[in-house]
């Protein structure tokens, strides 16, 4: 059976991750801040939620900046949320925080004044949300196009390579809602809270080979 890694630092929703890959049939589930066990797991998650600066405070200080950078290149990797802001170069959020880097491009701050159609939107960008599939990635399988997704954020990514934006969303402005490079996937919202479509994303993440 194969082992899905949930790490652990802290700050993530992770039980309620970690049901959602066992209701899927994931495999054995294993919710660790053991780096040992992380770099032993077949696939492995990396949730968040919360201020960047506390995340990447704990995340540093347990080296797992440096250990997300190893394990995510040889394996299905899936960062949600934070977790996945946590992966760009540098977050707006408390002043500015930077981050692990493995995804160029910044996290910006929605605003206080954010209008559409003369409509003001509230922030947090908190419900649902349509993400556009920019190519037909694996993870996207059997999830059809312009699907909705659970999200809860105040800051949303501005990719710096357009290639690796496979899904966005818009909420006032266009922002990346999936990002995707070789064997690595993340997303703003939240899988596990986003019913059949969410846990059809989890399901195509067990079964995935990390090929795209």
């Amino acid at each position: 059976m194969q082992t899905v890694a949930v790490i652990d630092y802290g700050m993530g929703n992770l039980h309620s991750v970690a049901k959602a890959l066992e209701h899927v049939g994931a495999g054995k589930v294993l919710i660790t801040s053991d780096a040992n066990v992380i770099r032993e797991a077949d696939r492995v998650v990396f949730p968040g939620v919360g201020a960047i600066r506390d995340c990447m405070a704990e995340i540093r200080r347990l080296g797992f900046d440096s250990l997300v950078r190893e394990v995510s290149q040889d394996r299905p990797f899936l960062g949600i949320c934070v977790g996945m802001q946590a992966l760009l170069d540098h977050s707006e959020e408390n002043d500015g925080v930077d981050c692990i880097g493995l995804f160029p491009g910044e996290v910006k701050f929605f605003g206080k004044d954010l209008h559409e159609d003369g409509e003001h939107l509230k922030v947090p960008h908190m419900g649902w949300n349509e993400v556009k599939q920019a190519v037909n990635h694996p993870l996207w399988h059997d999830i059809p196009d312009m699907a909705r997704f659970y999200f809860v954020h105040s800051y949303y990514i501005a990719a710096a390579n357009a290639r690796q934006v496979v899904g966005s969303g818009h909420y006032g402005v266009d922002f990346a809602a999936a990002l995707a490079d070789g064997s690595r996937f993340a997303v703003q919202f939240h899988p596990e809270k986003s019913h059949t479509h969410g846990l059809q994303l989890l399901q195509n993440f067990a079964a995935w080979d990390g090929r795209w």
